[in-house]
């Protein structure tokens, strides 16, 4: 099975199993749905979401018959998985942020950098790209005013050449 990686375990909150956590996914309506299975860990274990709800900027996830702080307290810095068969395809244009991470940088067919990773923005999500030249960092809006084109197989991002951009 692949899996998919979705969040991460920061911490455990108040005292009846809630853990806060990191989203890493656009999705969380879907991917921490109610009564549906996560992967916690390297090992995979395998836990039923019995809710969760956002709260300052992080989700508070309660696991099914683990409602209780010792028994999930040992699951902090943990990575949360999905299964790669419980997610539904992305439409055409749509892309994982995993999926965009370590990306190769183009403008006009010159290797410029790297995507280091991508950030949620308020209207669009921006690439952070690490410049070749002077190892500087940069945002890019991830629309497509500014993407040419995203190549997944070839690990490569064309961008359009724009004064002042990179």
């Amino acid at each position: 099975m692949e899996y998919v990686l979705i969040g991460k375990i920061l911490n455990t909150f108040g005292i009846k199993g809630e853990l806060k956590v990191a989203s890493y996914t656009d999705f969380n309506d879907e991917r921490f749905k109610k009564n549906t299975n996560v992967y916690i860990g390297d090992e995979h274990i395998q836990f039923t979401i019995k809710n969760y709800r956002e709260h300052k900027g992080f989700l508070l996830l309660t696991f099914l018959d683990n409602e209780d702080i010792n028994l999930v307290e040992k699951y902090k810095n943990q990575l949360i998985y999905k299964s790669s068969d419980d997610i539904k395809p992305l439409k055409k244009g749509e892309y994982y942020f995993s999926d965009l991470k370590d990306l190769d940088v183009y403008i006009e067919d010159e290797l410029i950098g790297k995507v280091l990773k991508v950030e949620e923005g308020i209207k669009h999500n921006n690439l952070r790209i690490i410049k070749n030249d002077d190892n500087k960092e940069y945002l890019v809006p991830f629309i497509p005013v500014f993407i040419k084109n995203v190549d997944l197989d070839n690990k490569r991002i064309d961008v359009i050449k724009m004064e002042g951009l990179l």
